[in-house]
C-alpha cells in the first residue's frame, strides 16, 4: 500500500520532475512472472529512479545499515525501507550471505521482480566494478531470466555524500533478458558462478558505457580512502604562522 502511494502519488511524480527519466528497452522487462533486474549502482537515487519507471513492483535487497541507523533519522529510514517492501541484507558474508540469498529466492518464487546490484555497493567514482556472484547463484537457483539495466546520470545528479540531488535528466536503459539454462545443476561450481556473473556485468557495461574495473568496488573504495589518508596535508590559514 505504501509502495503504491509513494510510486504514484508522492515520490514517483517528484522523481519524474527532478530527473525527467528517459526510458529505453522497457519492453524487455517481463509483464509477469519472476525475473531479476540487475543494474549498476551509482547513487542512492538508483533505489527509486528505476522502480519508478517499471510498471510492476520491484523489491530490492537493501543493505542492512539502512535499517539499523541510530536516532529518529535511523528509525524513519528503516520504516521507509520496510514500508516499500525492501529486504535488509547483511553484507558481512558467510551465513549472512546465505540468508540474503534465501530472501531473494523467496521473492522470485512468489513470481515477483527482484532488483539487485551485483557490484554490492555504490561506485565511488562512476566506474563499473567487478560483480559479486550472489546474482549468479540467485539466477541459477530460481531459473528465471536476468534483465540487465543501466541507470545513466545519477552519479552526476547525486554522487555519494551529496544529500539532495541536482535536477537533471537521467536515462534508465534495459537490455534483452539473459538466461542461463546451460549452467543448470552448477550452482555450487565457482567457475560457473563467475562466468554467469561476468556475462551479466558485460551486459550492464554494454548498456551503461562505463569504464570497467576488474576489482570489487569495496576493495577499490578502501584503497582510495587509504591513499587519501596517506597524502600529506597542506596546512591552511589556521595552520600557518601569522
Amino acid at each position: 500500500m505504501l509502495y503504491q502511494l509513494l510510486k504514484y502519488v508522492l515520490l514517483g511524480p517528484l522523481l519524474r520532475l527532478i530527473f525527467r527519466p528517459r526510458v529505453e528497452g522497457l519492453e524487455w522487462v517481463p509483464e509477469e512472472g519472476p525475473a531479476i533486474i540487475a543494474g549498476n549502482h551509482l547513487s542512492f537515487a538508483d533505489h527509486f529512479v528505476m522502480p519508478a519507471v517499471v510498471p510492476r513492483r520491484v523489491t530490492f535487497l537493501a543493505k542492512a545499515e539502512y535499517f539499523t541507523g541510530p536516532g529518529l533519522k535511523g528509525r524513519l529510514t528503516a520504516a521507509f525501507f520496510r514500508g516499500v517492501g525492501q529486504i535488509p541484507v547483511d553484507r558481512s558474508g558467510g551465513r549472512a550471505s546465505a540468508a540474503a540469498l534465501a530472501s531473494g529466492l523467496a521473492v522470485l518464487r512468489k513470481g515477483r521482480l527482484l532488483g539487485i546490484y551485483p557490484e554490492g555497493t555504490r561506485s565511488h567514482d562512476g566506474r563499473l566494478y567487478k560483480g559479486r556472484t550472489g546474482v549468479a547463484a540467485l539466477a541459477l537457483k530460481a531459473g528465471g531470466p536476468v534483465v540487465p539495466c543501466a541507470v545513466i546520470g545519477t552519479f552526476e545528479a547525486q554522487p555519494t555524500g551529496r544529500r539532495l540531488p541536482r535536477a537533471m535528466r537521467v536515462t534508465v536503459r534495459f537490455g534483452p533478458p539473459l538466461t542461463f539454462t546451460r549452467y543448470a545443476g552448477l550452482v555450487d561450481e565457482r567457475t560457473a558462478l563467475r562466468a554467469v556473473t561476468d556475462e551479466i556485468m558485460y551486459a550492464i557495461l554494454t548498456l551503461s558505457g562505463q569504464e570497467y574495473v576488474d576489482v570489487y568496488a569495496t576493495d577499490a573504495k578502501a584503497a582510495a580512502q587509504a591513499a587519501a589518508r596517506a597524502e600529506p596535508r597542506v596546512p591552511g590559514r589556521r595552520g600557518q604562522a601569522g
